[in-house]
């Protein structure tokens, strides 16, 4: 069993969430009229944390190529992801359309899905601050890291899935199911049915 254990600090509630969402989306509209690509650029940064889980060194070393976005395709390859696995992971149709729109909308002829300015690949820092930044506009508790957006698709993953854990364990490329278990721990409806009856 794992040693390490997820606790509800640790990822984002739902009304969060909708906060952090709302927020982006709203600051991304604005900068679409205005012509600035850096909040597009972060509005996804977010939404692939939280529509995928990826880690955050997976999402700077994501390349364009890395992309599977043709009709009936919504996926993308994670190459050398943590124990040099290469993994598929698939997300949802309302992703795939942000991709899409990202990659019309940026100029940036970078092999790097999200470059630096410099266009080079970006540092899993650069990342975290980019996190940090909206999570403070959007009023969200200081302690939340970006690590938090892959905890949060995981447990949401959990419950949409009926609570299958192999497949929460195949999107986030855990090698082993006991690392996954973590997350059936502080999502139990059973639980929460039986604590119910209690009353």
């Amino acid at each position: 069993m794992p040693t390490w254990i997820i606790t509800p600090e640790k990822y984002l509630t739902d009304e969060e969430t909708k906060q952090l969402r709302k927020t982006l989306s709203d600051a991304a509209t604005l900068a679409r009229n205005k012509g600035a690509q850096i909040t597009v650029r972060d509005e996804l940064i977010v939404e692939l944390g939280l529509g995928t889980g990826l880690r955050v060194s997976e999402q700077a070393n994501l390349m364009v190529r890395d992309l599977f976005l043709k009709k009936g395709q919504n996926a993308l390859h994670v190459r050398n992801g943590k124990g040099g696995k290469d993994r598929i992971v698939q997300f949802s149709l309302n992703l795939k359309k942000m991709v899409l729109d990202y990659l019309d909308y940026r100029i940036s002829d970078s092999p790097y899905l999200f470059p630096s300015k410099r266009g080079e690949q970006v540092t899993r820092f650069g990342l975290g601050q980019v996190f940090k930044k909206w999570a403070k506009r959007a009023r969200l508790p200081s302690h939340y890291s970006i690590h938090s957006l892959r905890h949060t698709y995981a447990t949401n993953l959990y419950k949409a899935s009926g609570y299958n854990l192999r497949m929460v364990q195949q999107q986030l490329g855990h090698s082993n199911i006991s690392t996954t278990s973590v997350y059936s721990a502080v999502v139990n409806q059973d639980l929460d049915n039986a604590l119910e009856r209690l009353d």
